[in-house]
């Protein structure tokens, strides 16, 4: 037989997805793969089940249904002021997971480097693998997960074509500040490199930060390719809608790669989408609450049981340090933390491109009663592991 792909050679299934599983096997309260356990809000639902009897069950426009490209645009024309064309500047693609997949094939080519900060959803480094293109790491250093500017210029000085921004940004939960934003966008200036972002947790922002889009810094409209999806903001993860919202130019060869990975997204869901996206200031402001309440619930009993942790400016994780168990892998400690305790994490190196072993990542996107029972279980943490 002949050989398989050379370019998989070095992977690996999600190691979250597989936390998931050994969750399951064990019963424990999953805390690693991020999905909530509660429902969408009721208005999603209810277009959903009105949709189901309604004539949307065909292919819709490969690059997204009409009514969702539009009412997408005036979301994000709300939220950043910026104004985009829902006919020439958005895809609506399968998820953010697909919309970064498709970013990077729009604009690598085999060869190509691109830098990613690490720690990173371990995505980033599959897709650029996929597309041909060689990572470049960049560190951001715990416990505030800042770069260094002139680690970050060393690598623009590689002539990368891309830089892969999360922002807010998954494991570590940093939300970039103005200045370093900026620091990052005259540097893809300077060295001419696109921004591809994953901005999946915009709205999932403790104060006192805010989320800034970079594609609304000076000189950022023309290179940013900005991802983002409906699945944490509406907490429909299993919907899988998301977008690019990118220059004329860029779409236009986005739309291509989008048409040949997955032809569209789901056109029922995009329909029962439009009312998510319509919804007023009040329920963004809802959303911050209701998570700023899970995260001070979570790191408060973390707190009183002495577990030592990250405080997240933005997104729903948080990094536990385990250093004090003295395991020499983080995966073995997370796989006996469900098993005797009971709990799911996901080991912090799959996020690291550093030999980094101390950190595991926990999730607070769950109800109170949940949250309350994982950390009545961390209780014997100490004792068991």
């Amino acid at each position: 037989m002949p050989g398989l792909s050379k370019r998989t050679a070095d992977f690996t299934d999600s190691v979250i997805r597989r936390m998931t599983r050994i969750s399951n096997k064990f019963g424990a309260v999953n805390l690693s793969q991020g999905f909530p356990d509660f429902a969408p809000p009721d208005a999603l639902t209810t277009r959903l089940a009105q949709v189901a009897n309604e004539d949307f069950h065909q292919y819709s426009i490969t690059w997204g249904a009409q009514n969702f490209r539009e009412a997408l645009a005036e979301k994000y024309e709300h939220f950043s002021g910026q104004k985009v064309d829902p006919n020439g500047e958005i895809v609506v693609t399968c998820g953010s997971t697909e919309a970064m997949m498709a970013a990077m094939m729009t604009v690598a080519d085999p060869g190509d480097k691109v830098i990613v900060f690490s720690p990173f959803y371990e995505n980033y480094g599959a897709d650029t693998i996929l597309s041909g293109a060689v990572p470049i790491y960049v560190p951001l250093v715990p416990p505030d997960f800042t770069f260094d500017a002139d680690l970050l210029e060393e690598a623009f000085r590689q002539h990368p074509k891309a830089l892969i921004l999360c922002n807010p940004s998954n494991p570590c939960g940093k939300v970039f500040l103005y200045d370093e934003l900026k620091t990052i966008a005259d540097l893809a200036v300077k060295y001419d490199t696109f921004i591809i972002t994953d901005e999946v947790y915009e709205h999932i922002v403790y104060r006192p930060y805010e989320h800034t889009y970079i594609a609304t810094l000076p000189g950022m409209r023309e290179r940013v390719i900005q991802c983002s999806s409906l699945s944490k903001t509406y907490s429909v993860t299993g919907w899988r809608l998301g977008y690019i919202i990118a220059a004329p130019e860029i779409i236009d060869t986005a739309k291509k790669v989008h048409d040949f990975l997955t032809v569209g997204a789901a056109a029922p869901l995009q329909e029962a989408a439009v009312t998510g996206l319509k919804f007023g200031d009040e329920y963004y402001e809802m959303l911050r609450e209701e998570y700023t309440a899970k995260r001070d619930l979570f790191l408060k009993g973390l707190d009183d049981l002495g577990i030592a942790h990250t405080v997240p400016q933005g997104a729903y994780y948080i990094l536990l340090d385990i250093s004090e168990y003295g395991y020499e892998s983080d995966l073995d400690f997370c796989e006996k933390l469900a098993e005797r305790v009971g709990v799911g994490a996901v080991p912090g190196s799959s996020f690291f491109r550093e030999p980094e072993n101390r950190y595991i990542r926990l999730h607070f996107a769950k109800k109170e009663e949940t949250l309350n029972e994982a950390l009545c279980r961390l209780e014997k943490m100490k004792k068991v592991m």
